[in-house]
């Protein structure tokens, strides 16, 4: 399996993670969920603003959200690694890392190893597929030494 990670950050600010954490934690969900090919991922870490426009033209949510993922669906007879973009506004990641008494580093791997798997087809929509993907997180999280996530709180 090789990574193309495209990242992109679109804001400064202080304790975000640096690439090679990122990629270390893409890889990791990856592997976890026995993806085998090759695969090209976006990483976009980005602030409330552009966080809050996305949400709510993609979602019809308001205000910013930790992460979202764009799966990327290739068309008929069009062959292609590229799995999709991931977006995470670093604001709300350190917020709740905060509020959730997380380390940020642990809840950014969270997050990062999340939106991969999203781009891989798994979901949180109903109770069965949640607790499918929260077991796998867990998983994968474990085997880079953080704690499961959900223990005390939900993302």
């Amino acid at each position: 399996m090789s990574l193309e990670l495209d990242l992109q950050i679109a804001l400064d600010m202080p304790g975000l993670p640096d690439a090679s954490e990122l990629r270390r934690w893409a890889e990791a969900a990856l592997s976890g969920a026995h993806h085998a090919g090759d695969a090209e991922v976006t990483l976009r870490i980005v602030n409330e603003v552009e966080s809050t426009a996305l949400n709510e033209a993609y979602r019809h949510k308001q205000g910013p959200t930790n992460v979202l993922s764009f799966p990327f669906e290739a068309p008929p007879g069009v062959e292609s690694t590229l799995l999709g973009d991931i977006v995470i506004c670093a604001p709300v990641v350190l917020r709740e890392a905060i509020s959730q008494e997380k380390p940020a580093h642990a809840h950014w791997a969270h997050l990062v190893i999340h939106g991969v798997l999203h781009l891989l087809g798994y979901d949180h929509h109903d109770e069965t597929s949640a607790e499918a993907m929260e077991s796998l997180e867990i998983h994968i999280l474990a085997g880079l030494g953080y704690s499961d996530p959900y223990g005390d709180t939900q993302d």
